[in-house]
């Protein structure tokens, strides 16, 4: 999104560190870097280093991406002509009667949030004293990033060649739901085709483990962790699941699953249900075991369903959720507080 602005003819410069994957991708499109990272919330160096490339540069806007940028960089931007924006991509956690609130999104100084979804929208402007201060700019993809994605052997990992395979995606913590998951094995068959691969960190802890020894099914269950091969594994398998129990934005696995035309089960939590409609996937209410293992068994007793709906989330994600239309929003917004100054 930041390089098509820069080619867009928006003159963007970035503060991050120098070294990482992006910076190298941004500085060779032309932009900017400056080489710093604010690491806690108030500091008087980062404080002063903002201030300074700000008034050197005679910037317009101020984007802020996590709460030690947007706190430093509110602060920093005290007493100059800058628009500031900052980013949310999660629902919930902010309330106007918590005074460190008003260092970041509830700072009367910020003049936009950029939320990732309706979902994360809605629950800000509810805490906002100027609920329109809020606006949903999705995160757009292309297509084209997945494009040398490979399929995987997933016979390598014991699971047999007729598997029907559900594949969960998480850095595992409380709020992902996995415990669901595991629990929802017990409503399966017996003689269930299911296969569920738990891929990400924490994925293969010892609790989780214990969980998965306690389940009828547990042969049914891979437990990968960490992984650098997330796509390969996700493209091969026949459909993907987030069983979360709240606090969800735009989760970035679901978008993975669709894009690869991976049918995905998701949970009725934060932008999800946005993702999801009734032809490109299921959504279920969070916490219901009983529901998720119904939903599974639904995919895994008609493969053919599940194909269609896979390819028709690849359509969706194509058309609704593009990147294009992520710089065109960004472009549109930055335009209109751009002329208030």
């Amino acid at each position: 999104m930041i390089i098509g602005l820069q080619h867009r003819g928006f003159d963007v410069e970035v503060m991050t560190p120098a070294d990482c994957y992006y910076a190298t991708r941004m500085a060779a499109a032309g932009i900017r870097i400056y080489d710093f990272l604010p690491r806690r919330k108030v500091s008087a160096k980062a404080i002063r280093r903002i201030r300074a490339t700000l008034l050197a540069g005679e910037h317009t806007i101020l984007y802020m991406f996590n709460n030690p940028a947007i706190a430093n960089g509110l602060l920093a931007a005290a007493g100059l002509p800058v628009k500031t924006v900052a980013y949310r991509g999660q629902v919930g956690n902010i309330s106007r009667y918590n005074p460190l609130a008003y260092l970041t999104h509830m700072s009367p100084r910020l003049d936009r949030i950029v939320c990732v979804a309706n979902a994360v929208r809605d629950s800000l402007r509810g805490q906002l004293w100027n609920p329109s201060k809020a606006v949903t700019i999705y995160k757009g993809h292309d297509m084209a990033w997945y494009a040398d994605v490979q399929t995987a052997d997933l016979t390598t990992l014991g699971i047999p060649k007729d598997a029907f395979v559900f594949v969960c995606v998480a850095n595992n913590r409380p709020r992902k739901g996995v415990p669901v998951l595991i629990e929802a094995a017990g409503y399966l068959p017996e003689d269930t085709p299911i296969h569920i691969l738990l891929i990400g960190s924490g994925m293969d802890s010892g609790e989780t483990r214990a969980l998965v020894e306690n389940s009828p099914l547990a042969g049914h269950f891979h437990l990968l962790g960490h992984r650098d091969d997330v796509l390969e594994l996700v493209a091969s398998a026949q459909a993907s699941v987030l069983p979360a129990l709240r606090r969800e934005g735009l989760p970035k696995t679901v978008i993975e699953s669709m894009a690869l035309g991976v049918v995905p089960v998701v949970t009725a939590t934060g932008g999800s249900p946005e993702l999801v409609t009734a032809s490109t996937g299921l959504v279920i209410p969070p916490g219901d075991p009983q529901a998720l293992a119904t939903a599974m068994l639904s995919l895994a007793g008609d493969a053919e369903r599940a194909r269609d709906m896979g390819q028709a989330a690849r359509q969706r994600l194509t058309t609704e959720f593009s990147l294009q239309a992520s710089i065109d929003q960004h472009a549109d917004l930055f335009t209109e507080l751009a002329g208030q100054l």
